[in-house]
């Protein structure tokens, strides 16, 4: 596939079609690719990102919130023997109690071929004190659950890297998923700093995702291609495949997430 610019197909409000019920699909849980499902947990964040994907739709789609909701969910899921990896999000999850987190958490970290439960979060950028020792035991304790945190800075990688300890010290593996946003972390040596800060404190630098084609949030911050893999280049001259996370776009309608160099 090629592009001459961001690698987007078609910006609107709902580029990933979530709003529209899916066939097949208990309420709350979205599925895009075979190996994995996406549960809505809350419409509710510690904070408003300007460049959000979800921006438009979050309140107006379905987030699971009863018990019987989440056994349809689990249900599912159960019956799927080809999803190892449940991602719990929203909204951000760690908005709701340790109680309802666990409750989740077991729910799926129970079933036998489940090999992932991902908690997708900004808590340790936005709200550090909520990841408790108490709360990394509660997600530490299956052995199946890994924390992926949105980080775009090196000021916020530095602001999240207790939290995130507190995590990874008990077991609990951090990644970063990064958007690169323009007049944000759109220099080259500013994401290098982002990914050597996002090393020093053990946090994993995963992917770096072209800006979302979301109406609204494309125009402001989109980055253009050739700008990005210029930024992927310098930093992959520069430090070790370790601290090296893949430069992707997510297509809507692809079936997988793009490698830059294939754009």
């Amino acid at each position: 596939m090629k592009s001459h610019d961001s690698a987007v197909l078609g910006v609107s409000r709902d580029p990933y079609g979530e709003l529209a019920p899916k066939k097949g699909l208990p309420e709350g849980l979205k599925r895009r690719f075979p190996d994995r499902v996406l549960l809505m947990t809350t419409d509710r964040c510690f904070g408003v990102c300007a460049h959000c994907t979800r921006r438009h739709i979050l309140g107006k789609t379905p987030v699971v919130d009863t018990p019987e909701k989440l056994a349809a969910c689990v249900d599912f899921v159960s019956r799927h023997g080809e999803v190892r990896d449940v991602l719990l999000s929203g909204g951000d999850v760690l908005t709701l109690s340790d109680a309802r987190i666990k409750r989740l958490v077991d729910a799926f970290a129970a079933i036998g071929h489940v090999d992932i439960v991902r908690i997708c979060t900004r808590a340790p950028v936005d709200r550090p004190e909520r990841v408790t020792v108490r709360l990394a035991r509660i997600l530490a304790r299956s052995g199946k659950v890994w924390a992926n945190v949105h980080i775009n800075t090196a000021a916020e990688a530095r602001r999240a890297a207790e939290a995130c300890a507190r995590l990874v010290d008990r077991g609990v593996p951090v990644s970063s998923q990064t958007v690169l946003l323009r007049g944000v972390n759109d220099r080259p040596e500013a994401m290098l700093s982002l990914l050597k800060a996002l090393s020093a404190a053990r946090i994993r630098p995963y992917y770096v995702f072209q800006c979302d084609p979301v109406e609204g949030v494309h125009e402001r911050f989109s980055v253009p291609l050739e700008k990005a893999k210029e930024i992927e280049a310098y930093c992959a001259e520069r430090i070790g495949g370790l601290s090296l996370p893949r430069f992707v776009a997510d297509i809507p309608g692809s079936s997988r997430k793009v490698p830059l160099d294939m754009l």
